[in-house]
């Protein structure tokens, strides 16, 4: 047989036009939305964000961060849990939307575990008690203090009904027997505005979105919940110091996709993290917020969803939190 090399690259070409995509299939082939829960500012958003650029210069592919807040993470989770199964929409799976609020809330519209493809985690990040004008004036101690002898009168805000600032101000008030009416906002950033104006006395947030407002002097910080004292703040002492430790997790934020995306996209979602995250300049940024790198595999990130899951159900059955 006579090999006609015209012949050979008019069906080489006509077979690349029978497959869709042939020739161009590796993934991603065009922009990625990046959902985040919460509102513009807060502590997931800044950590969606660093992580979103970095990995886009990887991938290759812009990946654009969508706001879609409300109900203490639901309505973004939710949206994102109905998307394509096709690795074009991501989402923040964090504490509060994803360990928090599948136990507090008596309904959601997602499960937690079952319709989502854990991807990795990306920070874990401190927490912390600020208070503003009323407490000022005061440590830890004084502060639960004037809870005990004016039980009512005073308030905490959070992020909204079954996020983690709700969670932990409710697990506080447990802890300390102590007593305080919660204020639910749609997100962290006016709360923070309100504690430092006195609409309320205190609330429970991440290092991250608090800590220029510490520095500046707008709030006090009187705990953090981290192993250790902060490298930014020696001064304030640990929730274990005081005795509390299940006060005592920093909270973690990480990211996923909808459950059935392919294991090859989301394994390349996964290095592309794991690259991220070993950038200097990443890891310079979340330094600057008090946050720190923490990449996992996709298993492993899977099983700390669930862990996580567990031990916030067992403190709510615990302490008696009202679910929502």
């Amino acid at each position: 047989m006579v090999f006609n090399r015209r012949s050979f690259l008019l069906a080489l070409a006509a077979l690349a036009m029978s497959v869709p995509g042939w020739a161009q299939s590796a993934y991603p082939q065009r922009p990625i939305k990046l959902i985040v829960p919460y509102p513009p500012a807060g502590t997931t958003d800044i950590v969606a964000r660093i992580a979103a650029t970095k990995m886009s210069s990887i991938l290759g592919q812009p990946i654009v961060v969508e706001n879609r807040a409300g109900t203490g993470g639901s309505i973004g989770s939710a949206a994102a849990a109905k998307a394509p199964a096709d690795g074009y929409t991501l989402v923040m799976l964090v504490e509060s939307s994803h360990a928090v609020n599948p136990n507090v809330s008596r309904k959601l519209p997602y499960d937690a575990i079952k319709d989502f493809a854990p991807i990795s985690n990306l920070a874990d990040v401190p927490n912390v008690l600020v208070v503003g004008s009323k407490f000022k004036s005061l440590d830890f101690a004084g502060m639960v203090a004037a809870l005990k002898a004016n039980p009512g009168e005073y308030a905490y805000g959070s992020s909204g009904p079954g996020g983690l600032s709700n969670g932990n101000g409710e697990l506080f008030k447990h802890v300390t027997g102590t007593s305080a009416l919660h204020v639910p906002y749609k997100g962290m950033a006016p709360v923070l505005a309100d504690v430092m104006s006195g609409q309320v006395d205190f609330c429970f947030d991440s290092i991250s979105s608090s800590i220029g407002f510490i520095d500046g002097g707008q709030l006090k910080p009187l705990a953090v919940a981290a192993p250790d004292r902060l490298k930014k703040l020696p001064q304030v002492p640990t929730f274990a110091e005081l005795g509390m430790p299940a006060l005592n997790h920093p909270s973690w934020f990480g990211i996923g996709a909808p459950a059935g995306v392919p294991a090859d996209i989301l394994d390349t979602l996964n290095k592309a993290v794991v690259q991220a995250l070993a950038d200097k300049d990443v890891i310079a940024q979340f330094d600057r917020l008090g946050a720190i790198p923490a990449p996992m595999t996709r298993q492993a990130f899977a099983e700390f969803i669930k862990s996580e899951n567990a031990r916030w159900k067992k403190l709510v059955e615990e302490t008696g939190i009202e679910r929502q």
